[in-house]
């Protein structure tokens, strides 16, 4: 990945700390980590779902209400490492491309210099389609996968690419990095009650996050932004794995169920955003 850092080096603009504390009247997080004795490196702003806001990793920040936005998201854990940096987190849980539009983008702006997004899961009903594969028969299951998978494939594209398009207008000298979705679900692994899925039905369900992977890539080479796939990182760590960084059901708290757990944030997304960019 030393390409992409050289490359982007360029579009990353050095700005003088002012050190007061910075106020987010529209929602969102922000941390200034640097004092009027340090100097800041740049701005990050943090865009997003649930895979982005860290539903699942523990440590929700209460201020974020039904955002769930976690102290542990990959935005804070890069944030974590590069104290310089001011961050604002505006990621919000059940995020579709249409509320990043809306609700989100006003935390880009021209001195933004460093950009994250995932977001497209909820477009392709990525909770629904799980939910179906795992209470009813695996037709059912098939189908649904193949349905989302052609939107994520096609009418995804040109709403992603869209919105890149707009971050980029909003944000012209910033770095632009998509992360992906990885597969969520080993497809021999062995999985604990209550999850009850054949074998098909894996490979179904991880064929739409191939699906959502390829058409996210195919919307950044459109708008010209940076995909960081997630799918061979997570490789031998989703969910029913012997090293899990995917949650799997969890009878007691359903919004976590194929979610990242911590690990998934810090070891998942979290290194694989400094193998990508410092």
């Amino acid at each position: 990945m030393r390409k992409l850092k050289s490359a982007a080096v360029a579009a990353l603009m050095i700005v003088a700390a002012t050190g007061a504390a910075i106020s987010t009247p529209l929602g969102g997080t922000e941390t200034a980590a640097s004092t009027s004795a340090q100097r800041e490196m740049g701005r990050y702003t943090a865009l997003g779902d649930s895979y982005a806001s860290g539903v699942g990793a523990g440590r929700n920040d209460p201020s974020s209400g039904d955002c769930l936005r976690s102290e542990n998201n990959y935005p804070n854990q890069w944030a974590f490492r590069h104290p310089d940096w001011v961050l604002r987190d505006v990621t919000c849980s059940g995020a579709t491309i249409a509320d990043v539009r809306e609700k989100q983008l006003y935390a880009v702006n021209e001195e933004t210099n460093l950009v994250t997004v995932t977001v497209g899961g909820n477009d392709a009903q990525f909770a629904s389609v799980a939910e179906a594969c795992l209470t009813k028969d695996d037709s059912y299951c098939k189908t649904a996968t193949q349905w989302m998978s052609h939107y994520a494939k096609n009418q995804m594209v040109e709403e992603l690419s869209a919105l890149y398009t707009d971050i980029k207008a909003r944000a012209p000298r910033a770095l632009v990095l998509v992360f992906g979705y990885p597969r969520v679900i080993a497809e021999n692994g062995s999985c604990a009650a209550p999850i009850d899925l054949s074998a098909d039905k894996r490979a179904d369900m991880n064929a739409l996050a191939d699906a959502l992977a390829e058409g996210t890539l195919a919307a950044t080479t459109k708008a010209g932004v940076y995909f960081v796939d997630m799918r061979e990182h997570f490789n031998g760590h989703e969910a029913c794995s012997d090293d899990p960084w995917i949650h799997g059901v969890d009878p007691i708290d359903r919004t976590v169920t194929f979610h990242p757990n911590l690990d998934g944030h810090a070891k998942g997304y979290g290194e694989k955003f400094s193998a990508t960019w410092g």
